[in-house]
């Protein structure tokens, strides 16, 4: 059986801390990142740039976050969400297979928080496979409507019959977003949960890898030592095996 994994982390932008203790993790994150020896590396809150951590951290990365985490051979595609007063942060997808397309979307439901998905097709062991990065609202009515609007960006620009891959931070506490996922035959492992969150004492799994097309065989969560430290989330590592015609 051909397998590959992906995962899919939220780094907190590569910082951990409040105030005077503030640290920065983004040279462990991508330790960690280059451990999970993943196919697809799917990640949320990633910095492009930030001018008050850049002037605060001696050993702020000069490279963008999605190309400094990236491991050697990875191609690292990087679509910012959210604007902020010292900098911006979005979502990334680092593939280690050719990246044929990319696009964007704002998925924004009110003016407090700004969100996006980033679409990437690869080609994947001679198929191609089409994965949706997001990172969903803290509202439940916001999520609500933006899985509505991710439904509908789905059947507008990914084929029926293309694999698909939907991964990131979902923010759910329940099973309304896997229901709503089910209902568009996108599915999780939801028979097995694995708590990413919170990291240093994991109760609930927020981040998830939905599939269509391809199905689930395996699911690991790094925990314990350093991976309670490097953010608020621990990844989530999914082995997938291809749908036999």
């Amino acid at each position: 059986m051909q397998t590959f994994k992906v995962a899919t982390y939220n780094i907190h932008k590569g910082v951990q801390g409040l105030g005077p203790a503030r640290r920065l993790e983004i040279h462990n994150l991508g330790h960690a990142v280059e451990q999970f020896d993943a196919d697809i590396i799917c990640l949320q809150e990633v910095r492009a740039f930030n001018h008050r951590h850049a002037r605060r951290f001696a050993h702020w990365p000069a490279l963008g976050q999605a190309d400094f985490l990236a491991p050697e051979g990875y191609t690292s595609v990087y679509r910012t969400n959210a604007i902020t007063r010292h900098g911006e942060h979005g979502n990334a997808l680092l593939s280690r297979w050719p990246v044929l397309t990319q696009s964007h979307e704002n998925m924004s439901d009110h003016r407090f928080e700004q969100r996006g998905l980033l679409h990437v097709a690869l080609r994947v062991q001679a198929r191609e496979v089409h994965v949706v990065v997001v990172h969903l609202g803290l509202l439940p009515a916001s999520r609500v409507r933006q899985i509505k609007q991710l439904h509908d960006y789905i059947s507008r620009e990914v084929p029926a019959d293309m694999p698909l891959l939907v991964a990131g931070d979902f923010n759910d506490w329940g099973s309304t977003i896997s229901r709503m996922m089910a209902g568009v035959d996108l599915h999780t492992n939801v028979d097995t949960p694995a708590p990413t969150y919170p990291s240093r004492l994991p109760l609930v799994q927020l981040d998830h890898v939905y599939a269509r097309g391809v199905h689930i065989v395996g699911t690991q969560v790094p925990k314990g030592g350093i991976w309670g430290r490097m953010s608020d989330h621990l990844p989530l590592l999914v082995e997938l095996a291809w749908e036999q015609p």
